[in-house]
């Protein structure tokens, strides 16, 4: 919205975002987080919810009529909006290729017309997409914009009081409600025993404002108290301080590979979400820096493995095995190269990509 707002200063933006957005002069229809939801059995509930919010953003979408409509991932319920508008005629562009290449590829003989540009965070995304007669554009990742890798550890150390030789682990659940309380369990009681090789041992969970009294209600009563941060550049300080990072698979690797973190990947799901998902997922691994590595550089511990002995085990062999921690980030650096937009900043090559559109309109 910035960089789209800097080439064309009288534009005018509505739709369904968050607080960053809405700090843009952006009035969301509803709050962002009603669609936030993953998972099978955790999605069966709210089908109700879900259904009544993607009625109500279709109908609004009517009575605006906007010059075009740019839906960005969520494809559960992107794609349902897509399809829907499909009749009004306003052009429409898909911002985060859906995974497609991941799990139920067959999906993709639903796309076309779905919209009139894609656009792609992942540099394989492009021939994948072309390889099913979908013309794509990759125009990088937005996680290069982060800040992530602008992190002052000293600072982080001074504002919370932690000490200079005190061992910093940060831990990422999850940024749903529903994911977080599953996890932080299992982190606490994780926790507790790295605490027994590390006495002065200094958990950190970023969390968005949204999710922070669940967290912090969740990780009451851990014998290892944790700093919960909801701020952006205290969570990049955090990174910038850490000597190694537990978290949830997703964009939060991503993140965590920009800061140079060295990092374990865990996650537990409802065990028929999970029983489905191993039938459907058709990659060799979950945590996106593996992918894009083509190798496991990260430990995966999944389902079963997501136990506290296990997940003790990695994160102090990464506190102590400097050559273990080294070898992911320098790996690190060479993957976060392959993100880099064509041209410009990912913001500003997508921008471009969606005034292509509607300037055609």
């Amino acid at each position: 919205m910035q960089s789209l707002k800097e080439a064309r200063p009288n534009l005018r933006f509505a739709g369904i975002g968050g607080p960053r957005m809405e700090g843009l002069g952006f009035t969301s229809l509803f709050p962002m987080r009603d669609l936030a939801v993953m998972g099978l059995a955790e999605i069966l509930p709210r089908l109700r919810s879900l259904s009544r919010r993607l009625d109500e953003a279709v109908a609004d979408i009517g009575s605006k009529r906007p010059d075009l409509v740019v839906t960005i991932d969520s494809p559960g319920f992107a794609l349902r909006l897509l399809a829907r508008i499909r009749p009004l005629g306003i052009r429409r562009v898909h911002y985060v290729g859906p995974q497609v290449w991941a799990w139920r590829e067959k999906r993709v003989h639903k796309f076309p017309g779905l919209w009139e540009s894609l656009l792609c965070l992942l540099p394989f995304e492009e021939a994948f997409f072309a390889r099913h007669g979908l013309p794509a554009r990759f125009v990088g990742h937005p996680v290069l914009q982060s800040g992530a890798d602008d992190g002052d550890a000293a600072r982080f150390r001074r504002t919370h009081g932690v000490a200079a030789d005190a061992p910093v682990v940060v831990l990422m659940p999850g940024s749903r409600r529903t994911e977080a309380p599953r996890l932080l369990p299992v982190f606490g009681r994780t926790m507790a025993l790295l605490a027994q090789d590390f006495p002065a041992l200094v958990p950190v969970i970023p969390s968005s404002p949204a999710v922070a009294e669940v967290v912090a209600k969740t990780a009451r009563g851990w014998p290892v108290t944790p700093i919960i941060v909801t701020d952006v550049d205290d969570k990049h300080d955090a990174y910038a301080a850490a000597g190694a990072a537990l978290t949830k698979s997703g964009t939060s690797t991503l993140e965590l590979a920009l800061a140079r973190v060295p990092m374990a990947v865990t996650y537990r799901v409802n065990p028929l979400s999970a029983a489905l998902a191993r039938r459907l997922i058709r990659v060799p691994h979950v945590a996106m820096v593996n992918l894009l590595a083509g190798h496991e550089l990260v430990p995966e511990l999944l389902q079963q493995d997501c136990r506290p002995d296990r997940l003790r085990a990695v994160l102090r062999a990464l506190l102590t095995d400097q050559a273990a921690a080294g070898a992911q980030r320098a790996a690190f650096a060479t993957i976060m190269a392959t993100l880099a937009a064509p041209a410009g900043l990912p913001s500003e090559a997508a921008a471009a990509a969606v005034l292509e559109v509607l300037d055609q309109a």
